[in-house]
């Protein structure tokens, strides 16, 4: 089995995540307490998407969060770079379109896109901001972004109890119930390194996207950031 390491490159974080398709969906109930339900949920209604839309989920996985936007009545693609976890997706019968694509170079047109969104994956590309440029080029100008990912818990107790699960019994867990265990130990030192929400906002302000804010999920274990294409 792969882990990636924290320079993120493309072709250890594909085959990272293709040694854990199998089982990622159920790893990820268990290691969030089923939070990660609530968490697609509420990034569907932020990206406040209507029928008719055409919208872009990237990072989508096994689709799980691509069915998710669907409820919306607008027409969803998924994508992601990880071919195990787009077999993984189709084999379980889920219906939505799930295409290859690489976050750094999209195989969709400028422009294309009424709305895109990233739930747990702009972490893993290796060059954030030429990312978010990228998710800009596919979306039409007013279009909206939504990225969901996790970031730093507000409250200094609730913080330390949180790192120290991260740290300590997450890994443990996924011991037991994943199919490739390095892969979240990869998952516990990466969500620490990367930005709190000012400094994601920043980023997203840095990449040309306006109108930047964000909301904390699960008293800011997650957040949620949303933008407007300029």
């Amino acid at each position: 089995m792969t882990r990636a390491q924290l320079d993120k490159q493309p072709h250890e974080v594909a085959a990272m995540f293709d040694g854990v398709a199998g089982r990622y969906d159920r790893t990820n109930t268990i290691l969030s307490f089923g939070q990660d339900r609530l968490w697609r949920r509420a990034t569907r209604r932020a990206l406040d998407l209507q029928p008719g839309e055409l919208v872009l989920d990237l990072a989508a996985g096994t689709g799980v969060s691509t069915e998710e936007l669907a409820l919306s009545g607008a027409t969803v693609v998924g994508a992601d770079i990880s071919q195990g976890m787009l077999r993984a997706g189709r084999a379980s019968g889920r219906t939505v379109p799930l295409f290859a694509g690489d976050a750094l170079a999209l195989p969709f047109r400028d422009g294309v896109f009424d709305a895109v969104t990233i739930s747990f994956g702009l972490r893993n590309v290796h060059d954030t901001i030429a990312a978010l440029r990228e998710m800009a080029r596919v979306t039409r100008p007013g279009g909206r972004l939504v990225v969901c990912e996790f970031s730093h818990p507000t409250l200094a107790p609730f913080r330390a109890v949180y790192l120290r699960y991260l740290m300590g019994a997450l890994p443990a867990v996924a011991r037991a119930v994943s199919s490739n265990p390095d892969a979240y130990v990869y998952l516990a030192e990466s969500i620490p390194a990367w930005p709190n929400q000012a400094d994601m906002a920043a980023k997203l302000t840095a990449a040309g996207w306006t109108n930047v804010g964000w909301r904390n999920l699960t008293g800011g274990i997650v957040a949620l950031h949303r933008a407007t294409r300029s």
